[in-house]
């Protein structure tokens, strides 16, 4: 069993920045594909960003690509997703996933054998 634990969401004026970071308990993450996921309020999930730890690959969603960044730690026991340029629709609570098979569907949440609680970001004047 993975549990996985968020931490670094607060509230950041537009065009600031925040570091988020998952942390795994008792596993390597290595062999997981590792997504972020939001959700804003009165709406569905949104996927946001994976990575894959063993080979690096990384994806975005087009609403991110360009100011947030995926990554992973030395151990391979810790994700993050550094948010630049935050706008008010990157409002939302944040959750990291994590799966081994996930394979090619990495955007496809309902796919994720593991999930965090979640932390929440506000972005707002």
């Amino acid at each position: 069993q993975v549990q996985l634990v968020e931490s670094g969401g607060g509230f950041v004026q537009p065009g600031g920045s925040l570091r988020l970071s998952c942390a795994a308990s008792k596993y390597t993450l290595d062999h997981y594909a590792m997504s972020w996921a939001r959700q804003a309020p009165g709406k569905g999930l949104e996927w946001v960003s994976t990575i894959y730890a063993y080979t690096g690959n990384t994806y975005y969603a087009d609403s991110v690509k360009g100011r947030f960044t995926i990554s992973t730690d030395n151990d391979k026991t810790t994700v993050y997703l550094q948010m630049n340029n935050l706008k008010p629709e990157d409002t939302a609570v944040y959750y990291c996933a994590a799966d081994r098979y996930i394979g090619s569907s990495y955007n496809k949440l309902d796919g994720y054998e593991y999930r965090g609680q979640g932390t929440q970001v506000t972005v707002s004047s």
